[in-house]
């Protein structure tokens, strides 16, 4: 009997442990995990749905796609804008507006124009451009060997702005 109620009392406290920590990841607070992975699950499908449709990253080579990848794309606007803050602003910007004037990547808009101006709520854009700026980005297969072949060994496409 003693071992029974012993075991009852373990398994309580493990129940009852898992139900605390399971509560503190719930809780809304901005260091929050769980909170943060659904932000990131939202602009990673928004970026899926808005952006590769053109950027995309299952093209079987350079020649079938119509816009450079997002990895191309963040490793440009990288280089330019290196806090957060100024990333954002400046894909936020370019995608609302797309100019040639304004165009930082002057090889994608050689080879593919520059980007049809899109309807975009500003703070869809914002997500998306946080969402590139915090994270690894996926990439064609062929983009390595692309992006040696192009650019060798200097470490990002083009020139300072």
């Amino acid at each position: 009997m003693k071992k029974h109620l012993i075991l009852i009392f373990l398994i309580s406290g493990l129940f009852f442990s898992c139900n605390e920590k399971k509560k503190d990841l719930t809780q809304s607070d901005s260091n929050n995990p769980v909170k943060q992975s659904n932000k990131e699950s939202e602009a990673y499908e928004l970026m899926k749905t808005q952006c590769y449709i053109c950027h995309s990253i299952s093209s079987a080579s350079h020649d079938e796609i119509i816009a450079p990848p997002m990895a191309a794309v963040k490793m440009r606007y990288s280089r330019t804008y290196r806090t957060k803050e100024s990333f954002v602003e400046a894909i936020t910007t370019w995608a609302t507006d797309p100019k040639l004037e304004n165009a930082l990547m002057r090889g994608a808009i050689n080879q593919f124009n520059v980007m049809p101006k899109q309807v975009f709520k500003k703070e869809d854009l914002e997500k998306i451009a946080l969402y590139i700026y915090e994270n690894e980005l996926e990439v064609p297969e062929w983009f390595a060997e692309h992006e040696k072949e192009m650019h060798g060994n200097r470490g990002g496409m083009g020139k300072n702005k």
